[in-house]
């Protein structure tokens, strides 16, 4: 799901990096909205309200929505100079910065319900979540080579529009990969909004432990990836010991 890219990369490598994480990114996204009243997976809406606060000469709103956008930018481009200097075909290269936002998911779990007592803490949680997902969708774009995105569906509702526009003048079976492209990108939408309706629900029973939940995801999907990655190696491994 991580390791391979190129050529080497596949249909059902971006289907499961897609279904995992934009199901977390929706899930963020929803109990960000509910605990901090902000949008904590992309930046557009802050750009919007950051002109609007210019007009209205609020310094400090405007400042606050700089820092967040800037903590997102920061994410993305440590996370695509860490993978860079590791190697995108390293399986690990995508180990730190999911640990990172692991870790950014458990303290926004444990601590957030500070939220407002302070103006530290309250401009804190939302910006340390917008630079998590920053992390996230860089890592995601670079190792499904632009293909999936998780943490926003502007651009994934653009590119499917395009697709179906694109289907529905192609000829009946001539249109193989592009279909593929179609339902990737229907689960992507699919589950960022299945992760935003969990999130929702869970959110108004567990709280800000509700954060626990995405992390929970991440975690699995590392040992998922790591082990998958040492079984396939043993039995090739085992494979070529036996043809010899």
């Amino acid at each position: 799901m991580f390791r391979h890219i190129g050529t080497r990369r596949n249909f059902i490598h971006n289907l499961r990096l897609a279904v995992l994480l934009c199901f977390t990114a929706g899930f963020v996204n929803a109990c960000g909205f509910l605990a901090f009243a902000t949008l904590t997976t992309n930046v557009t809406g802050h750009a919007a309200i950051l002109a609007v606060k210019i007009t209205e000469a609020d310094l400090t709103g405007v400042l606050v929505i700089l820092v967040w956008l800037l903590l997102f930018l920061t994410g993305a481009f440590l996370s695509s100079f860490y993978i860079h200097k590791v190697g995108r075909d390293k399986v690990y290269a995508y180990t730190l910065p999911m640990m990172v936002e692991i870790l950014i998911l458990l303290a926004v779990a444990i601590w957030g319900h500070n939220y407002g007592n302070t103006i530290i803490n309250h401009e804190l949680f939302p910006g340390s979540l917008l630079f998590a997902m920053g992390v996230q969708n860089a890592m995601v774009s670079m190792v499904s080579g632009s293909v999936v995105r998780t943490t926003h569906l502007t651009g994934i509702f653009t590119d499917l529009g395009i697709d179906l526009s694109v289907l529905a003048q192609t000829a009946a079976g001539t249109a193989g990969e592009l279909k593929k492209r179609i339902y990737l990108r229907m689960m992507i939408i699919v589950f960022f909004l299945v992760g935003g309706i969990a999130g929702g629900f869970v959110y108004h029973e567990l709280k800000n432990a509700a954060f626990l939940i995405p992390a929970g995801v991440l975690v699995i999907t590392i040992v998922y990836d790591y082990f998958r990655v040492r079984w396939r190696r043993k039995w090739l491994h085992a494979m070529r010991r036996k043809n010899q």
